[in-house]
């Protein structure tokens, strides 16, 4: 593998950005140079497969949505409860708004890994990883809600972002009245 992690992780970026634009099928290599402005081949020459690239993409996205320290150490000093717990769900959903490219990238790669077991086990992982990181998180915090809660935040985040990112069921209804709702909802 090159050694070069700066020009790594702008392949990577550009990856990501035709992940979002052209879809699973348009992930190629090739495309990827022409996106990163890079001679044809230096793709290939960070990641060696196609599933090294999309491993390398996985990895990406962690790297691009993960929170800054300073929101971690504000939010570990905050009052626990679920004015907290809904201040930390509106960054998250907030992070993964803001950098679209990557949010529809990443559910381009979750429709790919119905198809293709060596995407979903990487993606998997990935996953199982970032739920453990916020149910530890939110133990730590002495927020209220466990792994189950901390679950169904997941898979309501990821409808709701779905739908903001695309074709909105209720597009006047503001993100933060919905965060606001799923936490009454879910932290009775």
């Amino acid at each position: 593998m090159a050694k070069n992690e700066s020009r790594r992780r702008a392949i990577a970026d550009a990856g990501l950005a035709v992940l979002a634009r052209e879809g699973s099928r348009g992930l190629t290599h090739r495309a990827v140079d022409v996106a990163a402005g890079v001679p044809t081949g230096t793709t290939s020459n960070y990641f060696r497969s196609r599933d090294a690239l999309v491993e390398g993409l996985v990895e990406r996205i962690g790297e691009r949505l993960a929170p800054s320290e300073e929101d971690l150490a504000r939010r570990a000093a905050g009052a626990p409860g679920p004015d907290l717990f809904a201040d930390y769900i509106r960054d998250i959903v907030r992070r993964l708004s803001a950098d679209r490219d990557v949010t529809i990238a990443l559910f381009e790669l979750r429709l790919e890994s119905s198809r293709r077991p060596e995407v979903a086990a990487v993606l998997g992982a990935w996953q199982r990883a970032g739920l453990d990181g916020d149910v530890a998180f939110n133990a730590d915090a002495g927020l209220p809600g466990g792994r189950r809660e901390i679950a169904l935040f997941h898979y309501a985040i990821d409808g709701l972002l779905l739908d903001r990112l695309t074709t909105s069921i209720d597009p006047e209804t503001s993100t933060d009245d919905i965060i606001d709702d799923l936490v009454a909802g879910l932290l009775r």
